[in-house]
């Protein structure tokens, strides 16, 4: 139980680090709770609600995992090398196909509501 505690403190302390410091990861914490209401008016059934809710969570935890990779590269060295630069692409990229796949979940199930 003490390192349940300890592991949800480190956990907290990293969303903190994260909403303190990088813009994009505010910018999700805004939008994943934005869309908590409009979630509720666009499902029309729990599954739907945890796939939409579960679409930004799963971007929020890409964006924290870029941000990681990010400080590891930056505590290696400030200087230009390759394969910093490859890793810090490939976390770049991550993100962007958590945005598009998020982007695809939450227009599907508008299309859904309103559309089909």
């Amino acid at each position: 139980m003490k390192r349940l505690f300890h592991a949800f403190r480190h956990s907290l302390a990293g969303i903190r680090y994260a909403a303190a410091h990088e813009a994009s990861f505010r910018q999700e914490l805004i939008l994943f709770f934005l869309a908590l209401p409009v979630a509720v008016l666009v499902s029309n059934s729990l599954g739907m609600f945890l796939a939409l809710m579960g679409a930004i969570v799963f971007m929020m935890i890409v964006e924290l995992l870029n941000t990681g990779v990010e400080a590891v590269c930056n505590g290696l060295s400030r200087d230009y090398m390759e394969e910093i630069k490859i890793a810090k692409d490939c976390g770049s990229a991550a993100v962007l196909f958590s945005v598009l796949a998020a982007g695809t979940v939450w227009l599907s199930a508008l299309y859904l509501r309103f559309l089909a």
